[in-house]
């Protein structure tokens, strides 16, 4: 059923917007709203610059202009384009729900495709995406290896690498940490070799999911040194390209029964999975954008100040402009 332009109720898309983002913090993270809300300001602030004050006006044609604005306006890449224009695309789609346009309008944003390459070279989970794969596998795979992993990976932004040498004795999930040791002789190294041991802090949900896991799921095995990693297979440690296949695997949304643009339904083959290093990217990004200091995030995930800046914080600058904003206000 679609709703005809006569049948709509006329209001502001500033108004839109705050209606929005309040459905969306009934269900959603402080953070994903707070995403939202930086997603969508650029198009009320261009709605008002072209003096449309109704969002019953907007028509394809208008998406199409706003979509070229906005890559020219934010200088923005191709990837952060998408993130852009598909948080337009759900805004849009709920507008339709409440009679405020069309109920297929949704459907004429142009989200722009982006080819493999482009996407390993700055792809980034976003808290949104983090966050509905983890409600998925909490709800039908609890304390999976799958979940646990994803879980871990988000909730403290570690390598691969970091994961895969982690034994049961580096677990300690009464105090909620893990503890991230080099082991180059015992087979499992960190990438920044002593400099990165170090405790990492658990929330107490995904130390309960770490329990679960290894009371109900984990295969009692040990490795080659005697070892007890924390993810095993039946042959002992389960490998670091082991971890990453099922991260591939759970973040494409086809796995989740979502449907994507450019996928056939097969998570082993979708362009929308994304490797481990984007769901660190995405932890990092997640961190920074709730207003965790710069340096505590830099220690926590054993990342320079410099190297943070230039390949892991994926805030836009409007974001930064944002929160800088909510420390100025009342000087």
């Amino acid at each position: 059923m679609t709703t005809d332009k006569d049948d709509l109720e006329p209001i502001e898309p500033g108004t839109a917007q705050k209606l929005f983002l309040d459905h969306k913090a009934t269900d959603c993270t402080d953070s994903t709203v707070r995403n939202h809300r930086y997603r969508l300001n650029p198009f009320v602030r261009w709605c008002g610059e072209e003096d449309i004050d109704n969002l019953n006006d907007i028509t394809g044609r208008d998406l199409q202009r706003y979509r070229l604005w906005r890559k020219d306006d934010g200088d923005l890449n191709k990837l952060s384009l998408r993130m852009q224009m598909s948080t337009l695309r759900v805004f849009l789609k709920w507008a339709g729900s409440i009679e405020a346009v069309p109920q297929n309008l949704y459907d004429k944003v142009m989200v722009p495709r982006v080819r493999p390459e482009e996407r390993q070279r700055d792809e980034t989970l976003d808290a949104e995406d983090a966050q509905d794969i983890l409600d998925y596998l909490s709800k039908y795979e609890y304390a999976s290896r799958e979940h646990t992993a994803m879980a871990l990976l988000w909730q403290t932004g570690i390598r691969v690498g970091s994961a895969h040498s982690l034994d049961l004795d580096d677990v300690f999930l009464d105090e909620n940490y893990v503890q991230l040791i080099h082991r180059p002789d015992e087979g499992t190294t960190l990438k920044n070799g002593k400099s990165g041991q170090r405790p990492v802090a658990l929330t107490p949900d995904v130390s309960e999911v770490l329990a679960d896991y290894i009371q109900a799921h984990r295969k009692d095995e040990t490795d080659e040194y005697g070892r007890e990693p924390l993810f095993t297979t039946a042959h002992g440690r389960m490998h670091g390209n082991t971890i990453r296949r099922l991260i591939y695997r759970v973040t494409a949304p086809c796995y989740r029964g979502v449907t994507c643009p450019d996928c056939e339904g097969d998570e082993s083959k979708c362009p929308e999975a994304v490797s481990p290093h984007a769901i660190r990217r995405g932890s990092i990004t997640h961190f920074l954008t709730s207003d965790v200091p710069v340096d505590v995030v830099s220690d926590r995930m054993n990342v320079s100040r410099k190297v943070l800046d230039a390949h892991y914080d994926k805030r836009s600058e409007e974001v930064k402009m944002e929160q800088r904003r909510g420390y100025l206000d009342d000087i």
